[in-house]
């Protein structure tokens, strides 16, 4: 990138205006409209990086706030056009300064500060801390959510206890994604490389910030939860609802599938613990898409109510994520539609079946 350019010119030379990426964006099947699907935002793009076009310009402004930053146009695009890094170089010239969305800057102010993170999930009692002389040169080391411990804190309880060997440092802090997706890469960039300072592997049980590490520290140094735990083996199952093996189905973290390729690894999990049902529209965005549900509600509502039909009609005992967004999204949506499905992360229900054959035995 030149000093004159907004953009990354090899990433936003990479498209061929071909008209994949259409079918797979949301904002795109919401409005119909070209300048809210990925390639017309391209092209939004490259009239900024000509000048034809100002960054702060109301319509940009305005496409660059209504993308859900959901990389479906990526594993669709023949010619591997970055998206995820185009967005994130857009939000970085927009929201600079007084021009961060106010709903976002407490927010990237939590995340900031280690010693505040630290003490919401000491409050909240999430997975206890390792010694470090336990640590084993090189082994798995998880990933504390900065807002999972304190919203999910049972999240890492039953990663810990479901990973045997994995540690859990106490000096860890946020892996920088939120402020990568909010107009701030640098500092993005520095969390994460501090993270990614420490030898051995990076378990993460959010989607997110897995995504977000791969790109920074190498995939070979990321892995995700599902990921971690298929290699020591399948969960015992199934767990048993009113005797009958429960219904369970699972949403996708977009960044997890569409960044890490991951989604088959879950599914394989979850055949082992019930019966398992694909929702349709799985693999597509809930609305949470980081700070979207708090940005853009009622867009991010529009994205989820289909979502929410299909998962009236499917009647699942369990709703399995596998990202803090996702799951508080999720639980709000089905406290309002009354449904009696439990949204919980994936990690949780491996530990719930783990206790019930402990005591069965």
């Amino acid at each position: 990138m030149t000093a004159e350019s907004t953009f990354d010119p090899k990433a936003l030379g990479t498209c061929i205006s071909c008209g994949f990426c259409l079918p797979a964006c949301p904002t795109y099947k919401l409005t119909g409209d070209e300048a809210s699907s990925p390639r017309g935002r391209i092209a939004l793009m490259r009239a900024i990086d000509d000048g034809t076009v100002d960054v702060f310009d109301a319509a940009a402004r305005e496409q660059g706030s209504f993308c859900l930053g959901c990389r479906a146009c990526e594993p669709v695009c023949p010619a591997g056009v970055p998206y995820g890094q185009l967005l994130e170089e857009l939000r970085d010239a927009q929201w600079k300064g007084r021009r961060l969305p106010l709903r976002v800057r407490p927010l990237l102010l939590v995340a900031a500060r280690t010693r505040l993170i630290r003490l919401l999930g000491r409050v909240r009692r999430h997975a206890r801390f390792t010694a470090p002389d336990t640590a084993p040169e090189g082994g798995d080391t998880l990933m504390l959510g900065c807002f999972e411990r304190a919203l999910f804190p049972g999240v890492s309880k039953a990663a810990a206890s479901t990973l045997p060997g994995v540690q859990v440092p106490r000096d860890q802090g946020c892996c920088g994604a939120l402020h990568a997706h909010n107009g701030d890469m640098a500092r993005g960039e520095q969390l994460a490389r501090e993270l990614a300072d420490r030898p051995g592997r990076i378990v993460s049980t959010a989607g997110g910030c897995s995504a977000h590490l791969a790109v920074v520290a190498g995939r070979s140094r990321v892995v995700d939860y599902s990921e971690a735990l298929l290699e020591r083996g399948l969960p015992s199952g199934p767990i048993l609802v009113d005797g009958r093996p429960a219904r369970i189905g699972l949403q996708d973290s977009c960044h997890l599938r569409n960044g890490m390729g991951v989604s088959a690894e879950p599914r394989e999990l979850l055949e082992a613990l019930g019966n398992y049902i694909e929702i349709p529209g799985a693999g597509d965005c809930c609305g949470a898409a980081g700070t979207y549900a708090v940005l853009r509600r009622r867009d991010s509502r529009r994205v989820l109510a289909e979502k929410m039909a299909a998962l009236t009609e499917l009647e699942l005992d369990y709703l399995v994520v596998v990202n803090p967004g996702c799951q508080r999204q999720l639980i709000t949506a089905v406290r309002r539609a009354h449904l009696y499905t439990r949204v919980v992360h994936l990690s949780e229900l491996v530990a719930m079946a783990q206790a019930r054959q402990a005591t069965d035995e």
